[in-house]
């Protein structure tokens, strides 16, 4: 069985956070994404299925020969460049692609499903806020923020517009909410960030994968990691409408077939078996959930 890049931390300072963003309108689909298993055996899904959500502990599987490409440079809306490139590193160690392991040949990572574009969407959200407060909210064509999906379906399985890129307006409180919750993000992506780069010697992004996990396994960036590792799981498994899971490279990774609203799931389709569960038939799983204390 091939070696595994993950670095997985959960801690409790991530619970508040988690808590909010389960409150998106695309968590049902998150969540059922990432129960999901990958078809023909087991793979690096099954690690990140396997990791408890409330866990304060950390733990970090690594391979020294991964590797580090450059991506094509995205149009973003509250990253640098460099913070960019820093967070497409970093998330790829947490769930790594082939262009990082040649191990994980056929398994996309967060590199090939844009996990950063999801994060840079997500936090560029509080400009959009921001905007049209300045607008105000109600005019015509004011700009609405990536933060709660329209409805009630997508076209990916009838023919018509996309209704889940039509985004919903805020009212009052969430803004209020939302606001506070994209700013504490942003502060903290700006200094994980600074804190990675200074822990690699100036550059995250010129470490070495093995350093790269090191760094990210430090008691310095523990509770960057738990927020990052967070968001790295949605980008990749979430409505590709927030700006992750590219190509719904995510969803077919794990054989997740996505919404196929208005024709919806037959009830052999929810009854019937997916095939045996390879969380509980990889020895690493267990190894991690020992590791982690929660056996």
């Amino acid at each position: 069985m091939p070696r595994l890049c993950r670095v997985a931390t959960i801690n409790g300072s991530a619970s508040a956070d988690r808590s909010a963003s389960a409150d998106r309108s695309a968590s049902a689909d998150r969540s059922a994404s990432a129960d999901r298993s990958a078809s023909g055996g087991p793979g690096r899904r099954a690690v990140i299925a396997a990791i408890p959500v409330a866990v304060a502990s950390a733990a970090v599987l690594g391979s020294s020969g991964c590797t580090s490409p450059a991506s094509s440079a995205p149009t973003l809306q509250f990253f640098t460049s460099h913070q960019a490139a820093v967070v497409t590193d970093a998330t790829a160690r947490i769930a790594p692609g082939p262009s990082d392991d040649p191990a994980e040949a056929g398994h996309p990572g967060a590199r090939e499903a844009d996990v950063t574009g999801y994060i840079d969407t997500m936090l560029g959200a509080l400009s959009v806020l921001d905007a049209s407060e300045t607008s105000g909210s109600q005019a015509a064509g004011t700009p609405v923020p990536v933060i709660f999906a329209g409805g009630p379906w997508s076209n990916r399985y009838t023919s018509g517009p996309d209704l889940m890129a039509s985004f919903i307006p805020l009212d009052p409180v969430a803004r209020i909410a939302w606001r506070q919750r994209l700013t504490g993000w942003r502060q903290q992506y700006a200094s994980g960030i600074a804190t990675l780069d200074q822990l690699a010697g100036g550059d995250f992004t010129r470490a070495s994968p093995a350093d790269q996990d090191k760094i990210l396994a430090s008691p310095q960036a523990s509770t960057f990691l738990a927020l990052l590792f967070e968001h790295t799981i949605e980008g990749m498994y979430s409505n590709p409408e927030y700006g992750g899971n590219r190509g719904l490279a995510g969803w077919k990774d794990i054989s997740y077939p996505g919404d196929i609203q208005p024709r919806g799931y037959t009830s052999e389709e929810v009854e019937g078996s997916e095939g045996p569960d390879p969380v509980d038939e990889t020895p690493v799983v267990a190894d991690v959930l020992k590791f982690l204390g929660a056996l």
